[in-house]
């Protein structure tokens, strides 16, 4: 039986006992996989569990350590990665049949800065098919479950990664985020989610590298372990041509301070449909923020709900242009959602396409005065809590009254992707569910960003774990 005080350790404890050989790798290492095998059936978060060379890295890590060597930020802690994320000699599927025996020759670059940081990988996380989907579900894994209610969402699309680290499987996880894959199963889980400026961290994965809306970003059990993740994975790197050529120093911990910061609030984003329960929790958090000594400043982005179509025209483009050639030989065995994306992405034209960054364009206008005038914007990461944890079990809702009724409060910052956004756990709803704060930062100042998250992590304190 796993011990689950030392499965909760947050990544930077399991580094530093690692360090200081109060803890031994090989310990830290077995404990997670034991966590795995008690809760992987009934959540569905790994799809691959890697238990001989987790082990036998975890040796060679124990010995670094015995031996006096220099130790990475990460020496000796587990983490997973994402199905979506090539691995060199490990089978990478997407989720998806069509790479169901797929085994790169290569690590991501993500993945290589991760191991170079001495952290041991246990395992891939599962993903929706092509990580294109709000949910954690795919033809080849199945579904994915929330630890706090089974019956439930992850959210998606690093949804298996969410799963893992609300579960005490790891502390840190990596995840991917074009439309608020990282932030979405964060939020809904309970747990820490930062979306990365555009380039901070190398993005190599795709099969085209100047794509603008696609990043790296870590699911951690709390601020400061999204810092650590950061300073392992930032680049500059040549793999990634508009990765960030001026890395951040992120050598000390968070500092949780907002004195003297100016934040804006908009609970709805003048546009969205929020539950009851996570307006309360996102108004509390500000009140915290307020009292740690924050100066709260409702503002107005003026979202009208075409931000979000647009968005999704560009999802649908890119999902046509990635995937679309697989759809003769394995369309049978696809997500039907999936096809339809595909369908409707492959049919529209080059000029409706161009036209998004018309949207794009309106939205750093309306947004730059906010983040000029203010250190971070706050609104809520998801306007409800988890829908059911199959999406053919969920009645989407919808109203004529003109606000937004779509649960996802993500996707339209992947729109001014220069601006990191972080979400912190604000609280329970009313059906004791967890609620995200999201945090909207200024351009590639994830440090400052860092700093608030962390002030509002403070302010609010700890909202628990699941129990399972």
């Amino acid at each position: 039986m796993a011990d689950l005080d030392l499965a909760y350790l947050s990544a930077g404890e399991q580094a530093q006992r690692v360090a200081s050989g109060d803890v031994s790798p090989v310990d830290l290492v077995g404990n997670a996989l034991d966590r795995i095998a008690e809760i992987n059936e009934s959540l569905n978060c790994f799809c691959f569990v890697w238990d001989d060379e987790a082990r036998a890295a975890a040796q060679r890590a124990a010995d670094t350590v015995v031996n006096g060597d220099d130790l990475g930020v990460l020496h000796g802690v587990p983490i997973a990665l994402k199905d979506t994320t090539p691995t060199a000699g490990h089978t990478t599927t997407l989720g998806s049949y069509s790479h169901q025996h797929w085994v790169p020759e290569h690590d991501g670059a993500i993945a290589s800065a991760l191991q170079r940081a001495g952290a041991i990988v246990i395992g891939k996380t599962t993903s929706p098919e092509f990580a294109h989907s709000l949910v954690t579900e795919s033809p080849l894994w199945g579904i994915t479950r929330n630890p706090w209610n089974s019956s439930l969402s992850t959210g998606g699309s690093s949804g298996g990664s969410g799963a893992a680290v609300a579960s005490g499987c790891v502390a840190l996880a990596e995840g991917s985020d074009m439309g608020g894959s990282v932030r979405i199963p964060a939020a809904w889980c309970g747990v820490v989610g930062l979306k990365p400026g555009l380039g901070r961290i190398p993005m190599d994965v795709l099969p085209a590298l100047f794509d603008t809306i696609s990043h790296h970003g870590p699911i951690a059990r709390c601020v400061d372990d999204a810092r650590l993740f950061l300073r392992a994975t930032q680049g500059p790197d040549g793999s990634d041509p508009l990765s960030v050529t001026t890395p951040l120093d992120l050598a000390d911990p968070v500092v949780p301070d907002v004195r003297g910061k100016r934040i804006g609030l908009s609970i709805d984003l003048d546009n969205w449909y929020v539950a009851p329960g996570v307006a309360a929790a996102v108004q509390n958090a500000a009140d915290a923020l307020s009292n740690a000594g924050a100066e709260i400043v409702e503002v107005h982005p003026r979202f009208t709900g075409v931000e979000e179509k647009e968005w999704n025209k560009l999802w649908e483009v890119f999902m046509a242009t990635y995937y679309g050639h697989l759809v003769p030989e394995f369309g049978d065995r696809m997500d039907p959602n999936l096809l339809g994306i595909i369908e409707r992405g492959s049919v529209m034209s080059a000029v409706e396409y161009k036209k998004v960054d018309y949207t794009r364009s309106d939205l750093w206008r309306r947004m730059r005065p906010i983040l000029e005038a203010s250190d971070a914007l706050l609104c809520p990461t998801m306007a409800t809590g988890p829908i059911p944890a199959s999406i053919s079990d969920w009645d989407p809702p919808s109203s004529n009254d003109g606000q937004n009724y779509d649960p996802d409060m993500t996707a339209v910052w992947n729109l001014i992707s220069p601006c990191p956004v972080l979400t912190v756990p604000c609280g329970l709803d009313e059906n004791g569910m967890p609620v995200g704060a999201q945090l909207v930062g200024q351009r590639w100042n994830e440090s400052g960003l860092l700093q608030i998250g962390g002030a509002l992590e403070a302010a609010v304190g700890p909202i628990g774990r699941p129990t399972l």
